[in-house]
């Protein structure tokens, strides 16, 4: 997996790129959440248009993200989620644990 990241509107984009299945994966984008939180940067939307495919680890990671910037009054959202993600989280019933847009201006406007 690659991550990109910047900024919109004060809220900060993660762009994941191919599959999200732990080990050194589970490690960049949770630093990189750390790193926005010591920024002062609470408001996450993880663009997740170029994600290929995510595992349980991967579910994990999304988890693990959105349970600590809640932790530090902050809020995680998904934007562009492909169909296979999708039925992940609908089969994992996380639909309804996640807030998922669209687009990412969508996710942007939705804070």
């Amino acid at each position: 997996m690659k991550l990109n990241h910047y900024e919109k509107d004060g809220i900060a984009i993660l762009e994941p790129k191919g599959k999200i299945m732990g080990g050194p994966d589970a490690t960049l984008l949770h630093d990189q959440l750390h790193e926005f939180i010591e920024k002062g940067k609470k408001k996450v939307v993880v663009d997740m248009a170029q994600v290929e495919w995510m595992n349980s680890t991967g579910l994990g990671i999304l988890i693990s993200g959105l349970t600590t910037l809640r932790n530090n009054q902050g809020e995680l959202k998904l934007a562009n989620v492909t169909g296979k993600i999708q039925s992940l989280l609908t089969i994992t019933k996380l639909i309804t644990v996640f807030e998922a847009f669209d687009s990412v201006e969508e996710a942007v406007k939705s804070f």
